[in-house]
This record gives C-alpha cells, sequence and structure tokens, in this order.
C-alpha cells in the first residue's frame, strides 16, 4: 500500500525520505518473507510456492519455526501442538462424501430402510421426503437398485444434494443449524447394514475413479449429470508434510463419515487415529444409521455431528479427552489448536479456537469470509482454491444484515466476541 505524498520538500530531503522508507519497506518485506529460522538447515520448511497468496505461505513457515521443534514456543517433552484441518475443498478439491454418494447409487450399494420405513435412516426427514423416497424405491429386495432404477437414484440424490425431494418439498426439519447438517449425516446414516471395512471399500473404489476422471468430468447418476472428479492440492499435501516433520500433531476433521474420510487422509499421512468425521453406532459388527454422540449427546441422540460448532466439540473430546458440557465449550488456549485451515461454515468454530493462524481457502461462504477479512486479531490467512479458484464475489458479504445462521436455521448478522457487528466485506482475495 502507498501513500500519496501531496506536498515535497526540498530534493536533496525527499530522495533521503525515499531512500530511508524503501529500506524500512525492504527490511519489513524480508522480515516477512524471509522469517529468521534457527538452524534453518535441519528445520522443516514448505516446497511448494506455486499458489500460495501474498506472504501466507511466509506466515505459515514462521508459525511452523517458531512452534515446531525448532522454535522457541515448542513443548520439548511436553505435549505436541496441534494442527487441525477440514477435509473436501480444504485439502481436496470437490468433495468426497459426495463422490462416495454417488459411487453407491451408480452400484446399488444403499440398503432398503427398516420395515421399508425412511424415518428411520434420519430423525430429521420430513413426512413429504419420506413419503416421495418410499414412492420412488419401493421395498422389494435388500438391496436398492439405483443403479436401473433412476426414479429412485434421482430423489435419493435430490434429498442428499439439494435438501428437498425432486417434487420441490423440504426434505429435513427440526434441527440444530449450528450441530447439524442433516443431508451430510444422510450418508452415514445410509451405509446402515454394512460394516465399516465394507464402507471402506466402496470409498476406495469411489477414490480411484475420481483421482483417474480428468479434471471437470461428470457423471451420470439416475438422470443427473454430477461432479466426478476429485484432486489433492499438492500445497496441502506439503503443508501436512511439513508440520509433521516440525512435531506437529495433525488431525483432519470432516463432517464426511469417518471411514471415508480414514481412506482419504492416509494418502496424506495422516492415518486412522488422527481423523474424525461422522461415526455411527454399530452392532454385531454392522453400521447401524444411528450415530455417535460429543459433550452432553448421547450416542444414538443423532442431533450432532462434526459440523460447525460440533466440530469444536468433537476437537475438544477426541484431541484433548474433554468429556461433557465442557467438550461443547471455547477451551483455554493452551487446550486449542495452534493452526487450523478451512472452506465453509462448517469450520468457523475449529478456525477461531486457533490461537496462531487460520487458513481459508476462498469459496464464498458468507458467515467465513465475514470473519477472515474482519480479521481482527490479525491471525486469518484468506487464500484462493488451489485448483480453479473462485472469481471475485460481484457484491460485499452481508455480514452486517444476514451474513451468520441462527440455531434456527434464520439468518442474522455475523458478531464478533464482544458483541459488536463485523460490517459488510468486500471480496479482495480471489482467483482471476
Amino acid at each position: 500500500m502507498f501513500v500519496n505524498i501531496k506536498r515535497r520538500a526540498a530534493a536533496a530531503t525527499a530522495v533521503l525520505a525515499v531512500a530511508a522508507a524503501g529500506l524500512v519497506t525492504v527490511q519489513a518485506t524480508a522480515q516477512a518473507t524471509q522469517p529468521a529460522r534457527p538452524g534453518a538447515a535441519h528445520c522443516p520448511a514448505l516446497t511448494v510456492s506455486k499458489g500460495w497468496y501474498g506472504e501466507n505461505k511466509a506466515r505459515i513457515q514462521k508459525m511452523i519455526d517458531t512452534y515446531g521443534k525448532c522454535g522457541e514456543r515448542h513443548g520439548g517433552g511436553g505435549a505436541k501442538p496441534v494442527a487441525t484441518f477440514d477435509w473436501d475443498n480444504t485439502v481436496i478439491k470437490n468433495d468426497v462424501g459426495d463422490a462416495t454418494m454417488f459411487w453407491l447409487l451408480r452400484n446399488s450399494k444403499i440398503r432398503t430402510p427398516k420395515n421399508a420405513d425412511w424415518h428411520t435412516t434420519s430423525r430429521y426427514l420430513t413426512d413429504p421426503a419420506a413419503k416421495a423416497l418410499a414412492k420412488a424405491c419401493p421395498a422389494t429386495s435388500a438391496t436398492l437398485p439405483t443403479r436401473r432404477d433412476t426414479d429412485c437414484a434421482d430423489e435419493i440424490a435430490s434429498v442428499y444434494g439439494e435438501g428437498a425431494t425432486t417434487g420441490g418439498d423440504e426434505a429435513f426439519a427440526g434441527f440444530d443449524h449450528r450441530r447439524m447438517e442433516p443431508q451430510y449425516a444422510w450418508l452415514a446414516q445410509l451405509t446402515r447394514g454394512w460394516s465399516t471395512r465394507q464402507v471402506k471399500g466402496f470409498a476406495a473404489e469411489a477414490r480411484k475413479e475420481n483421482l483417474a476422471a480428468p479434471i471437470g468430468t461428470e457423471q451420470r447418476v439416475g438422470t443427473g449429470e454430477f461432479t466426478g472428479w476429485v484432486r489433492y492440492y499438492d500445497q496441502q499435501r506439503d503443508l501436512i508434510r511439513t508440520l509433521k516433520k516440525a512435531g506437529f500433531d495433525v488431525y483432519v476433521v470432516s463432517a464426511s463419515p469417518e471411514p471415508v474420510a480414514e481412506v482419504w487422509a492416509k494418502s496424506v499421512g495422516v492415518d486412522a487415529r488422527h481423523t474424525i468425521g461422522i461415526r455411527n453406532v454399530a452392532a454385531q459388527g454392522k453400521l447401524t444409521a444411528h450415530l455417535k454422540g460429543c459433550g452432553t449427546v448421547r450416542d444414538g441422540d443423532d442431533s450432532m455431528i462434526t459440523y460447525i460448532d460440533g466440530k469444536r466439540c468433537w476437537i475438544n473430546q477426541e484431541v484433548y479427552g474433554v468429556r461433557g458440557a465442557a467438550a461443547e465449550q471455547v477451551r483455554p488456549a493452551d487446550e486449542r489448536q495452534v493452526f487450523a485451515a478451512g472452506d465453509s461454515d462448517t469450520d468457523i468454530s475449529f478456525l477461531r479456537d486457533a490461537t496462531a493462524l487460520r487458513l481459508v481457502l476462498n469459496r464464498n461462504k458468507n458467515e467465513l469470509m465475514c470473519r477472515a477479512y474482519d480479521n481482527g486479531d490479525g491471525r486469518w490467512l484468506v487464500n484462493p482454491m488451489f485448483i480453479e479458484p473462485k472469481g471475485k464475489l460481484a457484491k460485499p458479504y452481508p455480514c452486517a444484515s444476514t451474513g451468520y445462521t441462527e440455531r434456527n436455521g434464520d439468518e442474522g448478522p455475523v458478531r464478533r466476541a464482544d458483541g459488536s457487528v463485523v460490517p459488510d466485506q468486500k471480496d479482495t482475495v480471489h482467483g482471476a
């Protein structure tokens, strides 16, 4: 950012001033882009530069150097610093939950609901949706023939993808919009009757297909066309590798089913123990349509998944061992992740909990971008998506009016921790 000087002093004074200012600028830039790195030759460094916006890579590297094994903030033999990543559209481009759902439909791998009652697949499914599904998907076999029955495939795809029936009726109602996204949960619930191992096998087949498909591929599901490709981001693979080498404990926290996320996360070096997703309750070796709970939510209550405040709860519970109501609350700074990365409103709470840096990939999500651009504490980093980044949003984000989603689904202003309203924000970090 340059300052326009309206009045010029004597030539010599101006030259000196410019030289001095230039020196300060060079020094500041050097400090920002070339942070002091004690023992740099032996300290893990990011190697992929393409795709990073502005000083984002340099600031992340400085954070790694500060909190990692070479840094002054490293805990030595104590607890490792924690880094948490959303998965879909954060570590990869596109959505592995979608990829798995479409594979299940194309391969007739969804079980007929218990007693042919679609209400058993989700406590939030509306009567019109249950009736539409029952009509489109008659219970004639143990698994639904969605590979050839396009009516059934279309109805399930619509309820899952649009949250509405093909006839336009609302499919889900009555849930807490800060804890639950029933469309995401429904995928996990529709894996009922299969074992975890079998679901991982389905996810592996979907992964193989989507990685092999050229960028831009669409696939036919029922009578519709849907995204048919996925790619890992080289930048995020490099970042996770570097964080782990520097001594960070790296976790994936996804709103996809946990067995599915585990299959994908393995290839970036994140094992099953460090992968948190939607968890089904199991019975006799098979997954049920009920979900594991967190905090005060009991198993089988099915009212909280790894979504917005639910992600905070699951991180507190699974990473830090916090149980009960305390898991749903913001923990002290030394009991929170140092770094977090996400791309959507579903990631807001765990991103806000990160104490050093919060990386946001810009997908034009209102509340997330309002908070990231407001950047009250200077710890938010906004980056365009690394593959097919979105262009500039034409209008400012509606932060002061409708950017926030209330628990009942109503829209309202985005507020800071002190209660003040975040003003509308312009979209400044985007693709060409």
